[in-house]
């Protein structure tokens, strides 16, 4: 069992919207990681990094993709860091990764600064920027396609994608 697709970027590229549209114009069920994360946990994201650290959170990151990659035959979405870990890196290699890329103006303005994303806690906009210089290269390594989205609709980003996978 294989995902279709699976998409991967920066916070506000738009993962869980456009791979929702694209797993209903294929007609398959849609999944996501950081969904998944939180079941297992039994709390909200910003919580685990509370209460327990970022490096349990990656720990439940790393097992909640290897999970969706080997039980999920439709498309799937990660969050924004899953790509920092080796083992995850790995595991995508063969998939049709989709990375949609977005500049920091598009993420701010669709992300916001407010609450719910813990690593934009403290200076968000410079936060965010450095995580997109840092990120950039790990996605493109992973991606059998990159998506450019700013700009666009996700119903335009969904037709691309649905494009490339057929």
């Amino acid at each position: 069992m294989s995902p279709r697709a699976v998409f991967v970027g920066a916070p506000g590229s738009g993962k869980s919207t456009v791979g929702q549209l694209v797993a209903e114009r294929l007609g398959v069920g849609f999944r996501d990681s950081d969904a998944d994360i939180e079941a297992l946990a039994g709390k909200p994201i910003p919580e685990i990094f509370i209460d327990d650290g970022e490096p349990h959170f990656r720990a439940l990151e790393r097992a909640a993709v290897a999970a969706a990659l080997a039980e999920h035959d439709g498309v799937l979405s990660l969050g924004g860091g899953a790509i920092l870990a080796d083992e995850t890196r790995a595991l995508l290699a063969g998939h049709q990764v989709v990375y949609l890329n977005v500049s920091l103006s598009d993420a701010v303005s669709r992300v916001g600064l407010g609450p719910g994303r813990p690593l934009l806690a403290v200076n968000p906009r410079a936060t965010l920027k450095y995580l997109l210089d840092q990120r950039r290269p790990l996605y493109e390594s992973v991606a059998a396609v990159t998506v450019a989205t700013d700009g666009r609709t996700p119903e335009s980003i969904a037709d691309e994608v649905v494009t490339f996978l057929k």
